[in-house]
């Protein structure tokens, strides 16, 4: 999943023209509001990027519920995920992709309706020439913490892509 759209590293200046870095790229998405299909679906959105550090949003909906009653785990782990993809492709120098290697989540809390908007914010630990390392939380409004996580990504050159829609998700 953090083969996301490519992101932008920089400064917190409107970007012109073709993107540069990968905190450019993530800056336009946001300017664009261009979601992948899969933030779409679960109605996660991309609010804040700055280098080594990006922000989601979203608020736990009964139609992520799994049999329990509470937000499937697996609606917490793509917004980890996708937390820890950005904050790394937003410490990028080019517009390298960073594709999930390793991802190791821990449930903290249950997340349901009643929890509200919750923020998953990414941060860089470290990045090497092939290799990020990542952690991601996911907070509620009084930053109590409902799950976290840690990530290895691999920094792939970007491949080129035939389908107009592919790097969209």
């Amino acid at each position: 999943m953090s083969s996301e759209a490519p992101v932008q590293p920089q400064t917190a200046q409107p970007q012109t023209g073709q993107p540069k870095t990968g905190l450019d790229e993530i800056r336009l998405m946001i300017e664009r509001g261009i979601k992948p299909p899969m933030m779409d679906l679960l109605d996660i959105d991309l609010n804040a990027a700055e280098e080594g550090r990006v922000v989601f949003t979203a608020t736990p909906s009964r139609r992520v519920y799994n049999p329990l009653g509470i937000a499937h785990g697996g609606f917490a782990a793509t917004m980890l995920d996708s937390a820890c993809g950005l904050a790394a492709k937003s410490a990028t120098r080019d517009l390298s992709d960073c594709v999930t290697l390793e991802l190791k989540i821990s449930y903290h809390a249950p997340l349901d309706e009643s929890v509200g908007e919750v923020r998953a914010i990414g941060t860089v630990v470290s990045m090497g020439r092939r290799v990020a390392h990542t952690r991601a939380e996911i907070l509620d409004a009084h930053d109590r913490l409902y799950a976290s996580a840690t990530s290895t990504l691999l920094l792939a050159a970007r491949a080129p892509r035939s389908n107009p829609r592919s790097n969209q998700g």
